[in-house]
């Protein structure tokens, strides 16, 4: 088996050829677990050169282009968490799907959010779920908000440099109540009780930095929520389609709605206007 996989052509040789020098480990072809990197000498200067987003370009003149471009966020309030997002996926100026599902349910109480490749975020989320599962078999209890992000991190710390694209949210409700924490590509990860992610999520910020308070009602929460997602659908070219929105509670996560997001338009529109005016 080694030896055949030794003398496989490589996916991807024309791309760069003085760096195809098979890899003397093939682990990452067997075993599930594992992320399925280039099959070249050095993977981190191969993604580097061929994924310009990996060395802080811009995405124009590279190889392979991510599908960038949406809206998500998040709010802890005192009856939960809130969590809403877009469903449009873009690359470039096209519109590839507007039936998107950016919130991945990793188990009854984690919810993340995906923001960047999705490709990325869909393979790494489930594979968080995976890990959260495991630990709740060895240790026969729930695992925390705290502890889920944290294994998040450490998987993306284990890949920086590879040309991972993705800015996540894991939320949820644990022993300590609701928490919500950050995580992106480059292993950063933060708590607090508020973010958005996204290209649309200057104008979400907007919305929540004028609309947000701790004591709202889950009535006001909601319609923050959705609000929130109208004005940056209405103004990013790159978010759109369907608003799905849940809420975390202590009995775990509930969807409530999912809404064409030009339903919304007639609903806030002349709201809007009015403040214009």
């Amino acid at each position: 088996m080694a030896n055949f996989l030794g003398t496989a052509p490589t996916i991807g040789s024309s791309l760069l050829d003085s760096h195809l020098t098979p890899r003397p480990s093939f682990t990452s072809c067997t075993d599930p677990s594992k992320f399925l990197v280039p099959n070249v000498t050095d993977p981190a200067f191969y993604c580097r050169t061929n994924f310009a987003s990996a060395s802080g370009d811009k995405d124009k003149e590279q190889v392979v282009k991510f599908a960038k471009g949406t809206t998500t966020l998040a709010f802890k309030f005192n009856e939960g968490i809130i969590v809403s997002v877009d469903s449009r996926s873009t690359m470039g100026a096209y519109i590839a799907s507007q039936t998107v599902k950016k919130i991945i349910e990793i188990n009854p109480f984690l919810l993340g959010t995906m923001a960047g490749g999705a490709a990325d975020c869909s393979f790494w989320e489930r594979n968080l779920g995976m890990q959260c599962r495991l630990y709740e078999l060895r240790n026969k209890k729930r695992i925390s908000v705290a502890s889920a992000s944290k294994l998040l991190a450490n998987t993306m710390n284990s890949y920086r440099g590879y040309g991972l694209s993705m800015g996540t949210m894991v939320t949820g409700w644990d022993e300590t109540g609701p928490q919500l924490y950050y995580v992106d590509n480059d292993a950063t990860r933060l708590h607090d009780n508020l973010f958005s992610v996204g290209s649309g999520s200057t104008y979400a910020y907007g919305v929540l930095d004028t609309y947000y308070r701790p004591d709202l009602t889950i009535d006001e929460a909601i319609d923050l929520g959705k609000r929130a997602i109208y004005h940056a659908t209405h103004r990013d070219a790159y978010s759109g389609g369907i608003n799905n929105l849940y809420h975390v509670k202590e009995t775990g996560w509930e969807k409530i709605h999912a809404i064409d997001v030009n339903e919304l338009h007639y609903e806030f529109a002349d709201e809007k206007n009015e403040m214009v005016a």
